[in-house]
């Protein structure tokens, strides 16, 4: 039997297909203009690396911003729910999740049996998430898949005063004219976007059993940065960190089949 999850995000679209309880594929692809679009084109390509077609899908669960135009779902649940889902479903032990996505960043406090107790998340401002990281990037010249490579270079990382992005975004051209080190420049961003992001899972009380998920998750600089703003070890994912919203809706629709 296959199921299937769907999440369509702002920045990415993810898809993961599972059978009879263990992931057959998965599928990343940047978010078309229409999210029908993005969850058609996604699932598509999941289909071919599994050798599919969408009938043999038994049911199919939505979820990200774009759950409600994902024509072939069968139900649609909560981000915050199926990265729970997803997270403690890898590590059992997992009872707390931080998500770092395009226009949102999310911090989720999961049960031992993967249900929500609490959240808060941020979504009006995009200093602790990945867009924000997306227009320091343009500004600095740089591509945002390096930023964790050019980061872990810094021996003096500067103190980033602006939380708003366009104060921040004028406050890093000032710092590049000054002749500061572009790896502390980024180092220094990566500090004070982790510093939100744990201000905010702070008002929900930190467990120590944390781990992050979202496509910001690969950025190793970020990912240590929010280390260090813990205070503890985030607990590793054995997979894409990206598709984790996906493998939860999968894992939501596997239950609803198998009642």
């Amino acid at each position: 039997m296959f199921v299937a999850g769907c999440d369509v995000g702002s920045l990415s679209a993810k898809t993961v297909i599972m059978k009879n309880g263990d992931m057959l594929a998965s599928h990343v692809i940047f978010s078309r203009p229409e999210p029908g679009e993005s969850a058609r084109e996604v699932m598509n390509g999941a289909l071919v690396k599994a050798g599919l077609s969408i009938s043999d899908i038994a049911y199919c669960v939505g979820t990200g911003y774009g759950r409600n135009s994902i024509p072939f779902a069968n139900a649609v649940e909560s981000e915050i729910i199926c990265h729970g889902k997803g997270a403690q479903w890898l590590i059992p032990e997992v009872r707390m999740v931080i998500d770092i996505g395009g226009q949102d960043a999310k911090a989720i406090r999961l049960d031992n049996a993967g249900n929500v107790v609490r959240f808060a998340y941020n979504d009006r401002c995009a200093s602790g998430t990945g867009r924000f990281l997306e227009i320091m990037s343009g500004a600095m010249g740089v591509r945002i898949e390096d930023m964790g490579d050019i980061s872990s270079r810094a021996t003096h990382p500067v103190a980033i005063s602006n939380q708003c992005v366009v104060f921040a975004e004028t406050e890093i051209i000032s710092l590049i004219n000054a002749g500061r080190d572009l790896s502390d420049i980024v180092s220094g961003l990566h500090t004070a976007m982790a510093h939100r992001v744990v201000a905010m899972a702070r008002g929900i009380e930190l467990e120590k059993d944390i781990a992050m998920t979202g496509g910001v998750a690969k950025n190793r600089g970020m990912f240590s940065a929010l280390e260090e703003a813990l205070g503890v070890k985030l607990t590793p994912l054995d997979t894409d960190p990206q598709i984790i919203g996906a493998l939860g809706a999968a894992l939501i629709a596997k239950s609803a089949v198998n009642g």
